[in-house]
């Protein structure tokens, strides 16, 4: 586990964990009765949410995390300093690889991500320790750089090249 001083205040910790609560109640997953909802967090304190929107043809599914972004980017809102997932599972579940590739679009390598388990907060028994990498709730604490190591992003397109 690495060592990082985390940016994100326990107000915004927690505001940002009931946005994608919130957010989340409004996913429509008919097919794989799998909500999920995320929220962003603005560097002006914002929070935007997100949900998962299925479609038929799945393909056409957009997902929590890009939902919130595209909502976000959309009214000019194109920087973030951290993120929220949630969903029913009582573990922390990671966004898929687009989504940490669109998320890596916008945000920095060392913004908190937040992934939280859907019956949080999770309490442990007298004497337990939260696995590393867990804070408060059950809630996995990481970021978009240990999600997506070796990362491809939008500095990479402005390196020299060959003719």
């Amino acid at each position: 586990m690495s060592v990082r001083a985390w940016t994100l205040s326990i107000e915004d910790r927690e505001r940002l964990i009931q946005g994608a609560f919130e957010a989340k109640k409004g996913a429509y997953s008919p097919y794989s009765k799998f909500p999920v909802g995320a929220a962003l967090l603005s560097p002006d304190g914002k929070i935007i949410k997100g949900a998962n929107i299925e479609n038929a043809s799945y393909g056409g599914t957009i997902c929590a995390e890009r939902t919130a972004i595209v909502k976000a980017a959309s009214e000019g809102i194109r920087s973030f300093i951290g993120l929220a997932v949630v969903t029913n599972v009582d573990a922390a579940i990671s966004p898929c690889g687009i989504c940490r590739q669109v998320i890596r679009e916008f945000c920095g390598l060392d913004m908190p991500v937040l992934l939280v388990p859907g019956n949080y907060p999770q309490v442990l028994a007298p004497g337990e320790e939260a696995k590393p990498g867990y804070g408060e709730g059950g809630v996995r604490e990481t970021t978009l750089g240990e999600l997506l190591p070796d990362s491809f992003g939008p500095e990479h397109l402005e390196l020299p090249r060959r003719s």
